[in-house]
């Protein structure tokens, strides 16, 4: 169904390049955003008291990569992500009449246009806990399947693009990312518990694989500027709405939530520790919140829609909303129940309405002084 090779060479060959540097810039940079990460671990355990001290937690890799590496790294997560379904889609295919040719071709199609795809993304990511690595030689994960990825050459790229000071910026962005290794670690059933939904998500995948295909088309049209208007009610719509059923939407929301939990959580302790160990934080905030909300041209807008980005920055504002309301109720600790199981994560509503999951989660410890 995908040819992931083709899809890493399509992506590595199209990738713009990344801001000039000498070979001397390169290593410090290098240097520095490991030593960042190392310094982050320490603030963002003090600042979110997930981490009792003293208590042991899986160790995880911190990779600084290029562009072409984050696109091997996300191959790699993607493919084993999306096995279950793929093999699914794969099984349909085979029963139609000329279904190998078919998956043959297909699958150098599919290839090239989410290799297209990859390269839009690889010049936009800052840092990545990528939650799902697979294993490899090349690119080492813990045993439970987690590693962070810090992209040097775009850290670089937005640190001159804002003009803010750089060692804060890179200690700035480090600060984001660990707190997301920081959930992970921290909380033993989270990443099953995402998996699960996922794949569940996958599994309740009932369309033609030629109509997931040409969802994917569409997009890599949107990257070549050859996307024709959208029909009729699908204008707004991203890649992932466009193929829901009824049970997906349901598990969507759900995962949203989740997703607007934890990247809410890491921008809250990422300006939470900020004014401590990073000087310039509130200017670099103010100039990055102007970035995000301006974003780029006609066609990185339709892309950004097309492919969920969009919810994504709902999610960041969404979310630190929520974490800051929650936290200036119940503290930090308060808070930190959020991590108790599945069952005490917020709903999508009550990330709009954090009283709501105060009073749910908090309602039960409280009962028995209210009887009294």
């Amino acid at each position: 169904m995908v040819d992931w090779n083709l899809a890493v060479a399509t992506a590595t060959r199209l990738v713009r390049p990344g801001p000039e540097v000498t070979r001397d810039e390169a290593r410090a940079v290098v240097a520095e955003l490991r030593r960042h990460a190392r310094t982050s671990e320490r603030h963002v355990r003090e600042f979110t008291r997930m981490i009792p001290e003293g208590s042991a937690v899986p160790d995880t890799p911190v990779l600084v990569v290029d562009r072409a590496g984050w696109v091997k790294a996300n191959v790699a997560g993607f493919r084993e992500l999306l096995q279950p379904l793929l093999g699914k889609m794969q099984e349909r295919r085979a029963g139609a009449s000329g279904g190998a040719v078919l998956g043959a071709v297909g699958g150098k199609v599919t290839g090239v246009e989410l290799g297209m795809l990859l390269s839009f993304l690889a010049s936009r990511v800052l840092g990545q806990y990528e939650t799902f690595a697979p294993v490899s030689r090349d690119l080492p994960a813990s045993a439970a399947g987690g590693r962070l990825l810090l992209v040097a050459p775009n850290i670089v790229h937005v640190e001159r693009e804002l003009d803010v000071h750089p060692h804060d910026f890179r200690l700035w962005v480090c600060l984001h990312e660990e707190t997301h290794r920081t959930q992970f670690t921290a909380v033993p059933w989270l990443r099953d518990h995402l998996e699960g939904e996922i794949q569940t998500f996958l599994g309740a995948t009932e369309v033609d694989p030629s109509t997931v295909l040409e969802r994917i088309r569409e997009a890599a049209q949107s990257f070549a500027g050859a996307r024709p208007d959208a029909e009729q009610g699908e204008e707004g719509r991203s890649l992932v709405e466009l193929v829901q059923t009824p049970e997906q939407r349901e598990i969507l929301g759900r995962l949203t939530a989740v997703m607007s939990l934890l990247e809410g959580h890491a921008d809250f302790v990422m300006d939470g520790v900020g004014p401590q160990v990073v000087p310039s934080v509130a200017e670099i905030r103010e100039k990055f919140q102007q970035r995000r909300a301006s974003g780029a041209g006609r066609l990185d807008a339709t892309l950004r829609k097309l492919l969920g980005l969009d919810a994504k920055l709902r999610q960041y504002r969404d979310g630190e909303r929520f974490v800051r309301a929650v936290v200036g109720q119940v503290g930090m600790d308060g808070f930190n129940r959020v991590w108790t199981s599945p069952n005490t994560l917020p709903t999508k509503a009550e990330i709009a309405r954090p009283a709501d999951w105060v009073a749910r989660v908090h309602r039960k410890g409280s009962e028995p002084s209210e009887a009294e």
